[in-house]
């Protein structure tokens, strides 16, 4: 199996995966000792794309960018797999980028290095079966449930459309809170407890993901405007 991109997810993935698979990951930084430590090697990007799977753990911006360096080096039916927090858009680029010959899984891990830092117990994944073959969809469905995932079958928009509320809102929110350099304080609030502990899962994101996951959804904008739209009528009311 080859992973490509060794950032926070991709170092979560591999620890989690390292202990079933051979392992080889590329990353753009010389990572090699951390690569090593989790048990796994590293590899020339080629090399990587050759793997019979092949994980892309890059940003969301640097996508199809990544697709269009490694269409030249997959081999026939070669499995490619994206952990995207949006799916219309890297199932648009693999399909149009990607070789004909080429199996193609989306999925999202509904979890990240904080929040599954000890276990996958629980945990959700989403996986849209776009162009792979039955027998080896099933049995990445069995590894995965055996890992204890809860696993969430959909189709891309559908997906996008639920996140744009129950992640990209979130994260608006979150984001918010840091501009407002919100903190804690002596005399509080369980409400306002449960609004920092918003603040506590976004902050150590990217700004990059934040971006990207409101950029490359088109249902983002609608659900920001329409927040914004709410806050303004509950503000009127106060005035």
């Amino acid at each position: 199996m080859g992973v490509i991109g060794f950032g926070r997810f991709g170092k979560l993935l591999v620890r989690y995966l390292s202990p079933d698979f051979r392992i080889s990951v590329f990353d753009k930084d010389d990572k090699t000792k951390e690569i090593n430590e989790i048990g796994a090697s590293v590899l020339g990007f080629s090399d990587v794309c050759k793997k019979s799977m092949v994980i892309i753990c890059v940003p969301i911006s640097e996508f199809e960018k990544t697709l269009v360096d490694m269409k030249n080096h997959l081999a026939k039916n070669t499995l490619v797999v994206d952990v995207c927090s949006v799916k219309e858009y890297p199932v648009k680029m693999m399909k149009e980028i990607l070789p004909d010959d080429v199996q193609i899984l989306a999925t999202h891990p509904m979890f990240g290095p904080d929040s599954a830092s000890d276990s996958l117990n629980g945990r959700k994944l989403v996986l849209c079966k776009e162009r792979i073959n039955d027998r080896q969809y099933e049995k990445i469905k069995e590894y995965l449930t055996r890992k204890s995932l809860k696993i969430i079958e959909t189709n891309p928009e559908e997906h996008d459309r639920q996140i744009a509320n129950t992640l990209v809102l979130p994260h608006f929110i979150g984001r918010t809170l840091m501009e407002m350099d919100a903190k804690n304080h002596e005399i509080d609030t369980e409400g306002y407890k449960r609004l920092l502990k918003i603040l506590g899962v976004v902050q150590n994101d990217t700004s990059q993901l934040f971006l990207d996951m409101n950029r490359y959804n088109r249902f983002a904008k609608d659900v920001r405007e329409n927040f914004m739209d709410a806050l303004d009528t509950v503000n009127k009311k106060i005035n």
